[in-house]
């Protein structure tokens, strides 16, 4: 039987955060390097991020992040880099980090949540779907500024 999966808000750097964004980060993106304490702080402190860590028998096996913020036409929520350990795939944790950051969403007035996810990442997919995330008809552009 495996460990019930639990999730929090990361409020600390802690040798446990470090750790885990420097083992799951590479799960996520080959060319992003993981968060240096500055970057950990910067994200901790900011107002308008929440950073979820979920744990399964004491370990850290995913992370999520949540930003919410004001735009012309209402209050938004967006999660960005949600990782799964591969080991703990298929267990839950991907659906306890979402509906922790939906519930938090909610809770500050957020009236829409967003997220993207490659199509490839069909695992994913069926879980956004089942959360009741809505696929939309939209073009996302991104432009890249520096390097």
């Amino acid at each position: 039987m495996s460990a019930a999966v639990v999730v929090e808000e990361a409020t600390d750097i802690t040798p446990e955060l470090r750790d885990a964004f420097r083992r799951l980060l590479p799960q996520l993106s080959s060319s992003s390097a993981p968060p240096d304490d500055a970057e950990l702080s910067e994200m901790l402190d900011a107002p308008s991020t929440t950073v979820f860590v979920a744990k399964s028998g004491g370990a850290v096996v995913g992370t999520l992040t949540l930003v919410v913020f004001r735009i012309p036409t209402g209050l938004r929520a967006w999660i960005e880099d949600v990782v799964v350990d591969e080991a703990a795939r298929g267990r839950g944790v991907g659906e306890a980090l979402n509906r922790a950051a939906i519930a938090k969403a909610a809770s500050l007035g957020a009236k829409t949540v967003d997220l993207t996810s490659r199509p490839s990442r069909e695992a994913a997919n069926r879980l956004y779907r089942r959360l009741g995330f809505a696929l939309r008809e939209t073009n996302v552009y991104r432009y890249s500024v520096g390097s």
